[in-house]
């Protein structure tokens, strides 16, 4: 089992899960929230980000103004951190071989 199998399956994430990220919205296998999000992850990584006012007031339904801060800084730093990695070529070291690397369908 690769390292990343193995924290997927840490914290509860299937496999099944995995596949099913690229049709997250149409998936039973995601709660509202995580549906949220993943939205918020997906326009915060487009080019432009536009966040709409509307995704943030569906997620300050369900979190806290803090809540959302701090989800969004998560996104934000991960979404750092694979432009930094690309921006210096670097290269795969081989923990996820033969993993998922799920991308959402465009719409």
């Amino acid at each position: 089992m690769d390292i990343g199998s193995a924290v997927s399956r840490a914290l509860g994430i299937t496999e099944e899960d995995l596949a099913d990220l690229p049709r997250y919205r149409e998936s039973d296998r995601f709660t509202e929230l995580e549906k949220l999000a993943i939205d918020l992850a997906v326009a915060m990584t487009d080019t432009p980000a536009v966040i709409s006012d509307e995704l943030r007031a569906s997620l300050l339904r369900h979190l806290t103004k803090g809540q959302l801060a701090e989800l969004a800084a998560n996104i934000a730093w991960e979404n750092h951190r694979a432009r930094l990695n690309r921006a210096l070529d670097v290269q795969p070291a081989g923990f996820s071989d033969g993993a998922y690397c799920a991308l959402p369908e465009h719409r």
